[in-house]
């Protein structure tokens, strides 16, 4: 399901003017109405809005998606409870929060179609935004609030602080073991989440929903017990309140939202006259699906296109193992062979039968009955989504933290075709290209460099090829005891020998020509 809006649909105000005409307007409450014609703004009186929703993770996917469907809501006069209280946690957020300060949290949306054509949006739906390490109680004290009933999540897949292995909540981690020293100035989600509803409890306050929007598979169940583990370190009386009281609604979501480059700035200052530090470039695509699960009322979603389930899996399960997976498998095959762009990539033949083949051959097959969808269509939309010049992503991006990517969701894939005694050559040929990749230089013999958090550890790993061929596999930190079976096992063997004698391209045609 997609969700489309159009400039007419965002009610532009009469009367302003081309952005050829006048020297480009600095987004902020002020110039609203001074924003060239040709770019949408919020239809709606933003100071009659209200804070109902606490987001912690601002990054461009947030913007580019939940913010999004909050804004097309109101702009249908719904929804004006439900505004957006941003939450900068690391320190990293702080030029997120002197930009949202400088713009009074407004931003543009820039949808970039396969054709070229692009439709700029203001986005009004985040009304205030805070930066946790700054005051992280104000914070807590916000989400006390009994006015706020949601407390969202996009913190990535690593900021959900679990073993890949064991799924165990990670007790040793410094900053869990120092939020849990000092109650009073918490740093983490976990801190900061569980303290606001410590407050809620005594204060006889209903808990807020938490609702995680992370590709993690049953992220809300995971949040669940992550969360209430904490609390319950914390406090066992409390941790049992989080875990029996709080509503952690599964969901999964879906656009694709390369980072903001300075050719996005220009391209709004020069063409659309508006000029904006930290707009989002994204695809025409959006899909949301949330089980409705919350501990009170919730934003009426489902009017603009949200499809509201009561079991996500099926859904969630499609989204990981199609679009995901599919996604490492272009990342360093693709940057192996010289490609540095996602479409370039997906324009290759030789890569388009590899991904076709592993969606068809290996993923599919391990998926439930996906109500409402037709697989096959879905597989081909991705290859257009990927194949998509407009939103110009880059393969470095998607490679990022494969750490907390690949274990999560290619792993969990090829144990249930392993079980089931399907295909795996395809998805062997995915991790052995994380390997070959992870050495840290590309088969035009240029640098590569690693960005995640085990980067020391796997680079290491993987340049042990020649005396210890395995030694990248069989770390149980990220695949369990997957090494321990020889079919996957030499599997991965030939596929890492053949990247490493032929090329990824060479490759993949071999396996094609099988």
């Amino acid at each position: 399901m997609t969700i489309e809006v159009t400039d007419s649909e965002m009610s532009p105000r009469h009367g302003r003017v081309s952005a050829q005409t006048r020297e480009p307007v600095r987004l902020s409450a002020a110039t609203l109405a001074e924003i060239p014609s040709s770019v949408a703004v919020p239809g709606y009186d933003r100071a009659t809005v209200r804070t109902g929703i606490v987001h912690l993770g601002v990054g461009g996917f947030h913007r580019a998606h939940q913010a999004m469907y909050l804004d097309a809501l109101m702009n249908l006069g719904q929804a004006m409870t439900w505004g957006i209280c941003g939450v900068g946690v690391l320190e990293s957020d702080g030029t997120m929060a002197q930009v949202m300060r400088e713009q009074d949290c407004l931003y543009t949306l820039l949808v970039r179609h396969p054709d070229g054509h692009v439709e700029p949006r203001v986005i009004g739906s985040i009304l205030e935004y805070l930066f946790a390490p700054d005051d992280p109680m104000a914070v807590v004290e916000r989400m006390a609030d009994p006015n706020v009933r949601i407390v969202s999540l996009t913190v990535t897949e690593g900021g959900y602080n679990f073993n890949h292995v064991t799924g165990a909540f990670e007790v040793d981690d410094p900053e869990i073991v120092g939020d849990l020293a000092d109650e009073s100035c918490p740093r983490t989600i976990f801190g900061l989440v569980t303290a606001a509803l410590a407050i809620r409890r005594d204060r006889g306050i209903e808990p807020f929903t938490v609702m995680s929007c992370d590709n993690i598979p049953g992220n809300g169940t995971i949040a669940r017990t992550m969360f209430s583990t904490f609390a319950r370190l914390r406090d066992p009386e409390l941790g049992e309140f989080v875990a029996s009281e709080v509503a952690f609604p599964n969901s999964m979501v879906d656009r694709i939202t390369p980072a903001t480059t300075d050719f996005d700035r220009a391209e709004l200052s020069e063409t659309f006259g508006v000029v904006d530090r930290w707009p989002v470039s994204c695809e025409p695509f959006s899909q949301w699906v949330l089980q409705d699960a919350f501990g009170h009322d919730r934003p009426p979603l489902q009017d603009v296109g949200v499809m509201t389930v009561e079991d996500v899996e099926p859904y969630e399960l499609m989204k990981l193992r199609l679009l995901n997976c599919s996604h490492q498998a272009l990342a360093y095959l693709g940057y192996l062979a010289g490609y540095r762009w996602v479409h370039d990539a997906a324009a290759d033949p030789v890569f388009v039968d590899f991904l076709l083949q592993f969606m068809v051959h290996e993923a599919t097959p391990t998926l439930p009955f996906v109500p409402g969808i037709d697989l096959d269509a879905y597989c081909h939309q991705l290859i257009e989504r990927f194949a998509n010049p407009g939103v110009h992503d880059k393969l470095s991006r998607l490679c990022e933290q494969t750490s907390d990517r690949i274990p999560n969701w290619l792993v969990p894939l090829v144990r249930d075709q392993l079980a089931r005694g399907g295909e795996i050559l395809r998805s062997a040929t995915i991790v052995a290209s994380w390997a070959r990749y992870a050495e840290g230089v590309d088969e035009q013999r240029e640098p590569i460099t690693i960005v995640d958090r085990l980067a020391e550890q796997l680079t290491a790993n993987a340049r042990r090829y020649d005396s210890d061929p395995d030694a990248f596999v069989t770390d149980p930190s990220l695949f369990g005891d997957l090494s321990d079976d020889p079919r996957f096992m030499g599997a991965y063997r030939c596929a890492l020998d053949s990247l490493h004698r032929n090329g990824a391209r060479a490759t993949l045609q071999a396996l094609a020509d099988r």
